[in-house]
């Protein structure tokens, strides 16, 4: 019990970092520039130009929760507890930002770098909300809506919805801006995948070794991983040893690297990377 709230904590401390983080990446560097990318922020970059009653910081949480309502009607209950903390997170971030450091211009006369730091953090954001299976809502529910009825996949429906919200930024604002908005669109598409990778790379340790009782003592108590115990012989000296194979984080993996140089410095092993892991001690499915 204590475990899983540890956690519950841990995946909440993660979102409100990923959210901030986003919030960060969109009023400092997207919405000063006009660069409208996708989602529900460059939606409010678009409308925030088109009307002077409402800012983009006040669009944003009135369009979140709409879109959080049309979520509940379509979805039920599948929108998910964490989408709504992410979502009202974000809303309420962005207005907070927009009182306490209000701007007027871009922070620098270099669009491309604006950019690039705009796209850089919000998908970073967008990797830990993913990473704790969250997400900022906006054109995600979307997207979810448009697979629940048309059976498109949720990439392709987002990427869709994206793409018509970031084009529409050529007629609005120009088409310098439009091509910026675009280019960070693709950007970002490829950068979320290599963060997301980042973040959820584990090891997998393959240990042929002669000394199975200290290596297994070391995983169990100090990793505190659990591992699968093979007997195997070696096909040329035909000495039997002990095959370890454990899971760990890459923190995990250079200590037990360490570990294995100083008790069995002729230890045969396999170290292989690996994104993705269900299971007990891992991700749930």
């Amino acid at each position: 019990m204590k475990g899983k709230w540890r956690e519950i904590l841990r995946d909440f401390a993660l979102m409100t970092l990923g959210v901030t983080v986003m919030v960060c990446g969109v009023y400092f560097f997207k919405i000063p520039n006009g660069f409208s990318v996708g989602g529900i922020t460059g939606l409010a970059t678009i409308l925030g130009h088109l009307q002077s009653v409402l800012t983009p910081g006040q669009l944003i949480p009135i369009m979140n929760i709409g879109m959080l309502l049309i979520g509940f009607i379509f979805l039920g209950k599948s929108t998910g507890i964490k989408t709504v903390y992410c979502s009202l997170l974000f809303s309420f971030l962005s207005w907070g930002a927009e009182k306490v450091f209000p701007l007027s211009a871009p922070l620098t006369n270099q669009p491309l770098l604006e950019l690039l730091y705009g796209i850089g953090l919000t998908a970073f954001g967008s990797a830990l909300l993913f990473y704790c299976c969250a997400s900022s809502g906006g054109t995600d529910i979307t997207a979810l809506i448009l697979k629940k009825y048309t059976h498109i996949e949720v990439g392709k429906a987002l990427l869709l919805s994206d793409f018509l919200i970031a084009a529409s930024s050529i007629f609005v604002f120009d088409l310098t801006i439009g091509m910026f908005s675009l280019f960070g669109l693709f950007i970002k598409a490829f950068l979320l995948d290599g963060v997301m990778e980042s973040i959820t790379e584990c090891k997998s340790f393959l240990i042929v070794t002669t000394k199975p009782e200290e290596v297994k003592k070391y995983i169990l108590t100090v990793m505190e991983r659990s591992a699968t115990c093979v007997e195997a012989k070696g096909a040329y000296t035909g000495e039997k040893k002990t095959m370890l194979i454990t899971l760990c984080n890459r923190i995990e993996a250079s200590r037990l690297k360490q570990f294995l140089r100083k008790v069995d410095p002729d230890a045969f092993t396999i170290i292989t990377s690996t994104n993705e892991i269900v299971g007990r001690g891992f991700r749930e499915v």
